[in-house]
């Protein structure tokens, strides 16, 4: 599930579903992008955290949840698509505090973060080609312009891992914490944001993030290639071998 709270002017998101490794489900997306816009929407609010539990911010969709949606709705209104979405537009910045895991989605909302903690435990991953997909979120307009092209093929079509440290070197994580510090520490600058002068904060996040058609575009472009890889003879064999070892 989401559970979502304001501790004072910052609206916090926090993935709790541990026994499946924060696996997100299309109600979990929906709850995210529900959130996200309330957020928005609230005067009171001025910064969004997300956040997991200890050991695992989130392993990525739920494929089993994710399969039955792709298979029942059209692929568009899809509530990841719903989220991402959402996510894009996020008016009020964005803090992430990342412990453990950070799987596909987990690691792509990430390049729509204003701040990044990870714990030194975090791995990030996207193991979109090795499911027969391909990226998602914009990660694949963003990663290069935050990693350069090579680090962003070694994440994004090679699928390696990245450590905190790693992604930090790369650009996509600002501090690497301890984990029992990280969400004090990522919830204290959340704060600290919270504080700026609301319009000065808005029009210069703005300006670092500029026009965001290119992105839109890119996602859509995404997407569209996303639905027609999962009908591929590639994410059949691959999904299939996935849900086969997990029933294992």
């Amino acid at each position: 599930m989401i559970r979502i709270h304001r501790d004072g002017g910052v609206n916090v998101l926090r993935f709790d579903r541990p026994e499946k490794k924060n696996a997100i489900t299309g109600d979990m997306y929906t709850a995210l992008a529900e959130g996200l816009k309330a957020g928005d929407s609230d005067g009171d609010v001025r910064c969004h955290m997300i956040c997991g539990s200890p050991g695992a911010f989130t392993a990525g969709n739920d494929i089993a949840d994710f399969l039955q949606h792709a298979g029942k709705s059209d692929f568009a209104k899809m509530p990841v698509l719903q989220f991402l979405d959402a996510l894009a537009r996020a008016q009020k910045p964005l803090v992430a505090a990342v412990d453990g895991l950070a799987i596909g989605v987990g690691t792509t909302l990430l390049f729509h973060c204003d701040m990044v903690f990870a714990s030194p435990r975090t791995l990030i991953k996207s193991p979109f080609v090795d499911l027969g997909l391909v990226p998602e979120a914009g990660s694949s307009l963003l990663a290069p312009r935050l990693m350069g092209h090579q680090r962003a093929f070694e994440l994004l079509c090679l699928g390696e891992g990245f450590s905190a440290e790693a992604a930090q070197a790369a650009g996509l994580v600002n501090h690497v914490v301890p984990e029992e510090q990280l969400e004090a520490r990522a919830l204290a600058t959340a704060h600290a944001i919270a504080s700026k002068p609301v319009e000065a904060m808005r029009l210069s996040r703005d300006l670092l993030r500029g026009d965001r058609t290119d992105l839109l575009q890119r996602m859509d472009e995404e997407a569209k290639l996303f639905a027609s890889r999962l009908s591929s003879a590639e994410a059949i064999t691959a999904f299939t071998a996935f849900m086969s070892k997990g029933r294992g």
